[in-house]
């Protein structure tokens, strides 16, 4: 691996490192702060920080994460070797429009770091249910 060639762990690895860093100078934020104000547990942060993942962390959490920090999200999803930033894909049609607003209410409400993450967890394991739910056909 060149110089150049850096993995997304270590790249994020090092996006933390820099918000934690600038939260601690200029926020007077220990990790324990951080973690209150983003809604990303300790453990999660450290495992960021040591690039300790094999799945991509969840996006609502890096999201909550640089919202709190005032970071752009952008930036953590380069980091991530991520595209268009993790955005939703575009709608197909029309008939996508409610539904595509459900989905945004959602995703916004995983990624606040004002909702309680007992809620986000609830939320979580209804979505995996649902995901994995056998789909009924009319008729």
């Amino acid at each position: 691996m060149g110089s150049t060639d850096v993995s997304p762990q270590m790249a994020f690895a090092r996006f933390v490192r820099r918000a934690i860093d600038d939260a601690r100078e200029e926020r007077g934020w220990t990790v324990t702060d951080l973690a209150t104000h983003t809604g990303v547990g300790r453990s999660t942060v450290f495992r960021w920080l040591a690039g300790d993942w094999q799945d991509y962390p969840e996006l609502a959490k890096v999201r909550g994460f640089c919202a709190a920090l005032d970071l752009p999200v952008a930036a953590a999803f380069r980091a991530l070797g991520l595209p268009d930033a993790g955005s939703v894909p575009r709608r197909r049609g029309a008939e996508d429009g409610p539904v595509e607003a459900d989905v945004r209410v959602i995703l916004d409400r995983l990624a606040d770091p004002n909702v309680p993450a007992e809620e986000k967890h609830h939320i979580r394991d209804l979505l995996r249910y649902l995901a994995r739910r056998p789909v009924r056909r009319a008729g």
